[in-house]
């Protein structure tokens, strides 16, 4: 497949080290799979990784000699499940810059982002200490979030605002995906008092301004909320770096298990954050009458947590920890501008946030180079998205199909539905060439080629 259309990529993805994906491949059991007697090419890291077989190992190990409850007995079991709990704690918020206290387990992105909006909603009614007074919405006050969000970073806030009275408004994307911050700036004023928007778009994946929205949000004394589902796997990741007061990501799309996630706040915003869900665990003292609350982590983490799940976690990070973000982001990046020099001269293929494709009412497109993740989703003139889907997997290509949890942005675009492939760590060249090769063939096996 020729590579002369390629996008061009930063400069950092060509001086980072070289990743040898097929190599990691071997780590990757499940990459061993045919489906439909074909090998299994596996595009959809992006709604849920593989997992190497030293996250499946340390689950394993955990259930197998350590398993116990947690912060609760005097046993010798107990105490070491404890252990390695919490050092499963230091390791991932290590990973994301943090220090361990500034780390809250959930079950995932979603729970994350549902617990702070329902614990501001506490904040609005009166419960808390008298710091979370700060998080109290007024009617008329406004959260501000973005017109590319997934539903699980939308929704919470269009609950929030009808319990509070606060009004919801949504920053624009362009035409090419990327955000309008002249619009931001217009939005974001003194009523804000939450800004909540994604690292990296699931369906786009454009790599958004975190800097230049925090600044926003930091002039007018609002809380930045980021969803860094699909940036924890692909890049370097620093929260407190990048100056956001809450962030969440997911474990299973990071190489962990399934049911398992991270909640990011600042440590003096989780100390006034009063809690969400109660119950044992998360108590210092309870009379029949009243309660008084453990500090954050704790604070946050009431009833049986993720234990194995934490521990696989952990290992997930120390392997992408060891083959290095910075050769994961630039390998990925390759095939992301692999993919698009493909799919670009294919006829009847239109692939959304990409300028030389996309089309669409409203704000123009941005200018300059944005950086992106190993991520596509595109139409198929005259061709149902689940149908393309499903001639793929025939062949042995697994992408995701649909409105990827992003109704909305999908609207902005004027369908309903596209079909996404998502690359990862593990994924090769073949495997996109595999692919792209596999597109070729939609429009004319459907009889829509013109």
């Amino acid at each position: 497949m020729t590579s002369a259309t390629e996008t061009s990529l930063p400069s950092a993805a060509d001086s980072a080290p070289a990743l040898d994906a097929a190599r990691l491949r071997a780590d990757f059991p499940i990459l061993g799979e045919t489906v439909n007697g074909r090998p299994l090419v596996y595009l959809d890291s992006a709604a849920t990784s593989q997992k190497p077989r030293q996250v499946l190992q340390a689950e394993y190990d955990f259930l197998t000699h350590a398993n116990a409850a947690v912060h609760r007995g005097a046993h010798t079991l107990a105490a070491e499940a404890t252990d390695l709990f919490e050092d499963a704690r230091a390791t991932v918020a290590g990973f994301v810059g943090a220090a361990p206290e500034q780390l809250v387990w959930t079950s995932g992105a979603t729970a994350g982002l549902n617990l702070l909006a329902y614990a501001i909603g506490n904040a609005t009614v009166g419960r808390g200490a008298p710091a979370s007074a700060r998080f109290a919405l007024q009617p008329g006050d406004e959260i501000v979030t973005t017109a590319i969000e997934h539903h699980a970073n939308l929704i919470p806030w269009q609950e929030l605002a009808a319990r509070t009275g606060a009004v919801l408004r949504h920053i624009p994307a362009r035409a090419d995906g990327t955000l309008d911050l002249d619009a931001a700036a217009d939005l974001i004023g003194s009523r804000t008092r939450v800004v909540a928007f994604t690292h990296v778009s699931n369906v786009l994946g454009i790599v958004n301004p975190v800097e230049a929205l925090v600044a926003l949000a930091a002039e007018v004394g609002a809380v930045t909320v980021l969803d860094a589902c699909q940036s924890a796997p692909h890049m370097p990741l620093d929260l407190p770096a990048l100056g956001v007061d809450f962030a969440v990501f997911s474990g299973h799309k990071m190489l962990g298990p399934y049911g398992v996630g991270g909640l990011y706040g600042r440590s003096e915003l989780l100390e006034a954050l009063p809690p969400f869900l109660t119950g044992g665990s998360m108590i210092t003292t309870v009379t029949l009458d009243s309660a008084e609350y453990l500090p954050p982590p704790q604070r946050f983490e009431a009833g049986t947590q993720p234990v194995g799940p934490a521990i696989g976690l952990a290992a997930a990070v120390r392997y992408l920890e060891e083959v290095g973000l910075d050769a994961i982001h630039a390998h990925e990046q390759r095939l992301a501008a692999r993919m698009h020099a493909g799919l670009v001269d294919i006829p009847g293929i239109r692939l959304l946030g990409d300028p030389s494709t996309s089309s669409g009412t409203g704000a123009g497109s941005g200018t300059g180079a944005v950086e992106r993740v190993g991520l596509w989703s595109f139409d198929v003139e005259g061709v149902h998205a689940h149908d393309a889907g499903q001639f793929l997997d025939d062949r042995g290509i697994a992408v995701r199909v649909g409105h990827h949890c992003a109704a909305p942005l999908h609207r902005r675009f004027g369908i309903t539905a596209s079909v996404r492939a998502s690359a990862a760590l593990y994924n090769t060249v073949d495997d996109v060439d595999a692919f792209v090769d596999a597109v070729r063939g939609i429009r004319a096996y459907f009889g829509v080629e013109s």
